[in-house]
């Protein structure tokens, strides 16, 4: 992944881990999965479970320990009311941006479109 991909990442990363927590459950590891299920096949569990502990933290997510076969009870996260509202303004945060950069790669790509 490219230096301009991993900083775009940055912003929207704990947007998309919510949505990951609205749709189940999950813990840490689950998360990485999922997140490469979904493409994003460079992110290292470490910058997962960073975002995990803000977002708790913030009080987006409640967190349960459940047993575990092997070691210690996993932290399983799940996305409360405090995190589905964080995730709304998320959803509308993003189609917002997505409009206006797809306006503006369209004038870009297309200028003679724009006297016409």
């Amino acid at each position: 992944m490219g230096k301009q991909m991993t900083e775009m990442l940055k912003g929207t990363l704990e947007g998309i881990v919510l949505a990951i927590l609205a749709v189940q459950p999950a813990y840490g590891y689950e998360i990485t999965a999922r997140l490469r299920e979904e493409g994003f096949s460079d992110i290292v569990e470490g910058t997962v479970y960073a975002l995990l502990v803000r977002i708790e933290q913030r009080g987006l997510v409640d967190v349960a320990k459940v047993p575990s076969e092997k070691g210690p009870p996993r932290k399983v996260y799940s996305l409360n009311t405090l995190g589905g509202e964080y995730l709304e303004e998320f959803w509308r945060t993003w189609s917002f941006l997505e409009k206006r950069i797809e306006q503006l790669h369209h004038r870009i790509e297309h200028p003679q479109e724009e006297g016409e």
